[in-house]
């Protein structure tokens, strides 16, 4: 193998890291699971790795990169071949081939200076009995001007391997011998090649290909010319057939970046759909607490519990928002409160619990609140409610939470018969914790609504 073909293969070598990718990119297709074009980074599981070709084409004992040949004509005759294919990588695969036929050639075609006088020979024919190689083939481009799944590839191969063959010399005279009649000469070989793959379906390819074989001696033509060695090419053109599950895409039609730019689509119309959501909420949450705050008349009494609308202003009314009874005169009362009154208002704020992220009471904390209602009512008792939120989430929506489940309580209470003017509901967010909100057991104590009796 002399130096230019070397250069030549180091060349097809350092082409191997490019893969080019031309397509456009149109308009969304529906498509089966048999043509989807996997994920971008599940693993070669989730393709098809292996494929088995079949072949047929012509052999000739020339190459395209030239060279000397023992021969002056050569002949086009019959090949065939197969071979075993594991992709490896989208651009990257290792094949097993097998090349057979017959290869001939004679001295018909005048050199210039007519025939080489020197030459003993007239023709040969060499019967390839067989040939198997390894290759590495390399994927240099996918072409797709229309769709996002590839439809043709550009290939290249390089290898090696060892070749059995028989030739059979005509001298000038006409005598044809075997040129060894002990039996097959073996020999070792390197292929070089190229080729152009078209995706007919998802279960078969077209494949048209050409590669040289450099031999590693000069005995393919049965002549031993000089110090060059002999070659020989292989023009074919054949199917090739994916193996493995059919709702599997083959791993070396895959498209990447069009893959990523897919998956990343998703993951945009996922996340603007979860906002878009998560606006709905907040919207239909403000829109309930500004129906529960409502208080038309300004008695103190919410419109949703508001038995009596269009109450006089200044006058003072009870939980359902009807006005009390005028007392002739007022007497001052001294209330007294217990330490009873006060655990009986520590034990509503250990049970009193919310939903998570509401400002909806759990049924759990109602008995508590009753018995806070029921005290606030007998003994005339004003109240002061205080909601207080952890750290989690923004600032802002921590003050409303906090002001919304403040409310809550309250209009619990008066739906009890509290009298709304006596109670006070204030929230103040994650601004003042008592205890470290960077456990979970602190953030559970911040989360609270304080009650303040007087």
């Amino acid at each position: 193998m002399n130096s230019s073909i070397i250069r030549w293969v180091f060349c097809m070598l350092a082409a191997i890291p490019v893969t080019t990718l031309a397509q456009t990119r149109p308009e969304p297709e529906t498509s089966s699971p048999s043509t989807s074009s996997g994920t971008l980074f599940g693993g070669s599981r989730n393709f098809r790795t292996f494929s088995i070709g079949v072949n047929g084409g012509v052999l000739i004992p020339s190459v395209a990169t030239g060279g000397s040949n023992d021969f002056s004509k050569w002949q086009l005759n019959y090949g065939y071949g197969a071979y075993v294919k594991w992709q490896l990588l989208h651009f990257l695969g290792l094949r097993a081939d097998y090349v057979g036929g017959k290869l001939k050639a004679d001295n018909s075609r005048k050199l210039g200076n007519g025939e080489d006088p020197n030459s003993p020979y007239s023709s040969f024919e060499t019967s390839l009995k067989w040939s198997g190689s390894l290759n590495a083939v390399f994927n240099l481009a996918t072409i797709n001007w229309l769709h996002k799944q590839n439809t043709a590839q550009l290939y290249v191969s390089v290898g090696g391997g060892l070749a059995g063959y028989s030739p059979e010399i005509t001298t000038a005279g006409g005598i044809t011998t075997e040129y060894k009649p002990s039996g097959i000469i073996k020999e070792f070989y390197v292929p070089i090649g190229a080729g152009l793959k078209f995706k007919l379906s998802e279960t078969v390819n077209l494949d048209l290909g050409y590669t040289m074989h450099y031999l590693d001696g000069d005995n393919l033509d049965g002549y031993i010319k000089g110090a060059s060695k002999d070659k020989y090419a292989y023009g074919y053109a054949g199917l090739e057939f994916p193996l493995g599950n059919r709702s599997k895409p083959q791993l070396a039609w895959h498209n990447a970046p069009a893959v990523m730019y897919d998956e990343m689509a998703a993951q945009r119309d996922q996340m603007k759909l979860e906002l878009d959501a998560e606006k709905e909420n907040n919207a239909r949450l403000a829109a309930s607490v500004a129906k529960l705050q409502a208080d038309s008349d300004g008695d103190g009494v919410s419109d949703v519990f508001d038995k009596c609308p269009g109450t006089a202003s200044g006058d003072k009314v009870d939980g359902s928002g009807c006005p009390l009874p005028k007392p002739d005169t007022v007497k001052p009362v001294q209330v007294i409160i217990t330490e009873d009154d006060r655990r009986l208002v520590r034990d509503a704020i250990a049970n009193l619990e919310f939903a998570t992220g509401s400002a909806s009471i759990k049924p759990s904390s109602h008995m508590s609140l009753n018995k806070v209602a029921d005290l606030l009512v007998r003994k005339n008792l004003s109240l002061k409610l205080a909601g207080h939120t952890d750290n989690v989430g923004t600032d802002s929506k921590n003050m409303i939470l906090s002001k919304q489940r403040a409310e809550s309580v309250k209009a619990y209470l008066v739906g009890k018969g509290v009298n709304p003017s006596r109670i006070e509901a204030t929230g103040y967010g994650e601004t003042q914790p008592i205890a470290s909100n960077k456990t979970a057991a602190g953030r559970q104590q911040n989360r609270r609504v304080e009650f303040t009796i007087y």
